[in-house]
């Protein structure tokens, strides 16, 4: 199997883009299975947040497994496969484990060393684990990322300034207020993931009083509860509205939860006391609040397009130097891994096809000499067996060492064309021992 790693990011796309390719927790099942309905995937997981949707692919070939996948994302985008190509990166191989791997340790973050990203991708792994998708090599790589991302942060306190996309939006947003956050009303809509982080960095930092809106009121009163916020019914959303300075939205809604027209509303609503625009931080995708809302004069909207660009001349907070040798050796030491699971299916054809040798050869000995004893065709057997085994153990020995160094993979197809083994792509499924994860 080829690993295989298809994405977009706030980087490479745009968000009107993301957010069509966006996969809510509820549609992972049905995404997974369309990806395992193509020819050439036999394993995937899908990681899905506000700035990135990521395919992580086990493929039997690269190409086809290429075509597949951006067959199933440009039909999830309603977009022509070309189009939307322009819009993609791809890693293969010892790439795709290095992405994977700065993925969980933080590096690749609209906001670098945030610590979300490791319950993000423990989600996706858990989700493709009951949709029973993830395979062998999968499995792994998704342990091995997860571990990685704890020992970067353990090591490295690559997360200690306590970064996240919240705090960064926040700091966007403080400076369009007059005189900052403090002593601002805050509403902050959606009680999912996103939603919690943001109320309790709102709760760390002193800002407030905070509101908290869902449309499951029970939720909202929960999370609320939790950091000493005021949860207020969805019904009264509007009143609500009405009466803070900024929004954090981060809702699972497929629709925008603030059209134009219903901002509108609210401004009309807003004492005229109020100092500054209201000010929408829209860290959801798909986007919660209607890009037009923000064309209204007193209206801010930052959403992550508008909040990646901000943050792009922002000097960074943590040394990543360390959490680059982390990754660098913990890259080596999988590929290493990974090759050797390579060549134990060809080892395995290669002992195989003697195996088959000696039998045909000692069926011949029986028809020829049919007087041999039961005993003496068991001696010959061993004898046979023996021998060939121990011609075999040298050369299998060096061909698993020589396939755990770069390039060794040229070994292995050496000794499948030497003895014409036919030899099923089977990586992804080898027998191999666990590594160290997040078991």
């Amino acid at each position: 199997m080829n690993l295989l790693v298809v994405g977009a990011s706030y980087r490479t796309t745009p968000v009107a883009t993301l957010e069509r390719l966006a996969v809510a927790p509820a549609d992972l099942a049905e995404i997974l299975s369309r990806l395992m309905a193509q020819p050439y995937v036999g394993a995937a997981v899908v990681l899905s947040t506000c700035n990135r949707v990521e395919v992580y692919a086990a493929v039997t070939g690269f190409h086809g497994g290429l075509a597949d996948i951006c067959g199933v994302l440009a039909e999830r985008a309603g977009r022509a496969p070309n189009d939307l190509a322009e819009h993609l990166y791809v890693h293969h191989g010892q790439a795709a484990v290095e992405h994977a791997f700065r993925v969980a340790a933080g590096l690749d973050s609209m906001v670098v060393g945030e610590a979300q990203i490791l319950g993000q991708l423990r989600d996706a792994y858990h989700a493709a684990n009951e949709a029973d998708t993830t395979g062998r090599l999968l499995h792994e790589l998704m342990q091995q990322a997860l571990r990685v991302g704890k020992r970067a942060h353990a090591e490295t306190g690559i997360d200690r300034a306590g970064q996240s996309v919240v705090s960064a939006a926040l700091r966007v947003g403080a400076d369009l207020l007059p005189g900052g956050l403090a002593g601002r009303p805050v509403l902050v809509l959606g009680a999912g993931a996103m939603g919690a982080l943001a109320v309790a960095t709102l709760a760390r930092l002193g800002v407030g009083p905070i509101m908290v809106a869902n449309r499951r009121d029970d939720r909202a009163v929960r999370l609320a509860g939790t950091y000493g916020a005021d949860a207020v019914p969805y019904a009264e959303l509007k009143r609500t509205l009405a009466g803070v300075d900024l929004v954090i939205s981060a809702t699972a809604s497929a629709e925008p939860v603030l059209t134009r027209a219903a901002v509108a509303d609210v401004l009309r609503r807003r004492p005229a006391d109020r100092t500054g625009p209201l000010v929408l931080l829209d860290l959801a995708v798909p986007r919660d609040v209607e890009p037009a809302a923000g064309e209204l004069p007193g209206v801010a909207v930052i959403d992550i397009d508008a909040l990646a660009g901000a943050l792009t001349d922002e000097p960074a907070a943590v040394d990543t130097a360390a959490v680059n040798q982390i990754v660098a050796a913990e890259v080596d030491a999988f590929c290493t891994w990974m090759r050797g699971t390579e060549v134990a299916p060809t080892v395995a054809a290669l002992r195989g096809r003697a195996d088959d040798v000696v039998g045909a050869e000692l069926r011949r000995l029986a028809q020829r000499n049919p007087d041999l004893t039961d005993a003496q065709r068991a001696e010959v057997a061993h004898t046979v067996h023996r021998v060939v085994r121990r011609l075999l153990h040298s050369p299998t020995v060096r061909v698993r060492q020589l396939a755990a160094e770069p390039g060794g993979d040229q070994y292995t197809e050496l000794l499948r064309r030497l003895f014409d083994l036919d030899v099923p792509n089977s990586a992804d499924v080898a027998s191999v021992p666990d590594l160290d994860g997040d078991r």
